[in-house]
């Protein structure tokens, strides 16, 4: 009997330390992972605000160039006033010189002299009025074409539309009809007016519109498309700059540009190439696309190509940039092509041009 209640005392004392160690393993467990949660946690929120931040810089900066913007406005606006209140004044000028010279023509005792020097006085302030009328309507209107978007919408959007010789390039392939692969083919079955329609391309083209408007009057500029190949979208303008006062040939150009069928793969080697056909560097370069290159100076051997060797392919071409020019990337973003924002984003960077990838109803 006494043996027998030693057994079940062993018994209870063996089964109470296997309760208590299975306690403390879940207790162990459990801290284990809640350690690991808040490790998480940290990381997570470390990231948000390394997030914020970013933004936060990103808002600073868009309010400063807010700022200097409206003051470079306030400043034209003032020298507009300015001049057309001096023109003004001289104008008042002449009033009363014309009116001198009215009365001394009519004297008998009048001085032709006197009438001589009056006269030139007129003819000098008729010249200043001349200037500075053209002074005021140089900073009115500083672009060659009206675009102004639905519902007469501005936008601040941080490119540089400043320079002496600018190229707007324009990708041209068939990806240009849609975002997706599997919409892109579907549309490449249709009739070619349904392809020029496609919303994706409407929007590059007035894209290209909104740049043209905004171009500087005394400056020059090339349109050049590309896809597989690339040329000036007016054939007969080869190799040349065109001036933006010229509005019947630039009107013509957007209008070529609209007649093209977007077709075929990307090449921004044979694109970036057709720089070097122009006489002189330009100093302003607009790249419109929708994501890195599928093949480079040769058609490539497989029907498919790898996002890396996109990749590789896209950074030899900006080798073939001219060096110190900026260049401005707008993006049409491609689904399944990841690695293009972050690529054109570095290009501005390097380049000291811009990067947008603009919404939909844009511009």
């Amino acid at each position: 009997m006494a043996r027998r209640k030693r057994q079940t005392s062993t018994f209870n004392l063996s089964f109470l330390d296997i309760m208590s160690c299975g306690f403390g393993a879940v207790v162990l467990v459990f801290l284990i992972i809640d350690h690991a949660m808040e490790v998480e946690q940290k990381t997570l929120n470390a990231t948000v605000y390394a997030e914020i931040d970013l933004l936060e810089k990103d808002i600073q900066e868009g309010e400063a160039g807010l700022v200097a913007l409206r003051n470079a406005l306030t400043e034209a606006d003032l020298a507009i006033v300015e001049a057309n209140g001096l023109a003004t004044r001289v104008s008042e000028e002449l009033d009363d010189y014309e009116a001198q010279i009215a009365r001394l023509e009519a004297s008998d005792t009048a001085d032709n002299d006197d009438i001589e020097a009056l006269k030139a006085e007129l003819n000098r302030l008729e010249d200043q009025v001349k200037k500075l009328r053209e002074s005021a309507e140089a900073e009115s209107g500083r672009s060659a074409r009206d675009f102004t978007g639905d519902g007469n919408r501005q936008y601040l959007t941080g490119l540089n539309l400043g320079g002496r010789r600018i190229v707007i390039l324009i990708d041209t392939s068939a990806s240009m009809l849609a975002d997706e692969i599997v919409n892109v083919i579907r549309l490449r079955n249709m009739a070619p007016d349904l392809q020029r329609q496609s919303a994706k391309w409407q929007r590059a083209l007035a894209t290209v519109d909104w740049l043209t408007a905004q171009l500087p009057i005394n400056a020059e500029y090339q349109i050049i498309g590309f896809n597989t190949a690339a040329s000036a979208v007016l054939p007969d303008t080869e190799g040349k700059w065109l001036p933006v006062a010229d509005t019947a040939t630039l009107t013509r150009a957007t209008a070529a540009l609209r007649d093209q069928l977007p077709s075929g793969g990307t090449s921004f080697h044979r694109a970036f190439d057709t720089l070097t056909q122009l006489p002189g560097s330009p100093d302003n370069i607009f790249l419109l696309t929708d994501g890195l290159p599928t093949q480079g100076e040769s058609a490539p051997k497989s029907t498919t190509i790898s996002g890396q060797d996109r990749l590789r392919l896209f950074r030899q071409a900006v080798k073939r940039l001219p060096a110190g020019v900026p260049i401005n990337t707008i993006l049409f973003p491609m689904s399944g092509d990841p690695l293009a924002a972050s690529e054109f984003w570095q290009l501005a960077q390097v380049s000291g041009g811009s990067f947008m990838s603009p919404s939909r109803d844009w511009p």
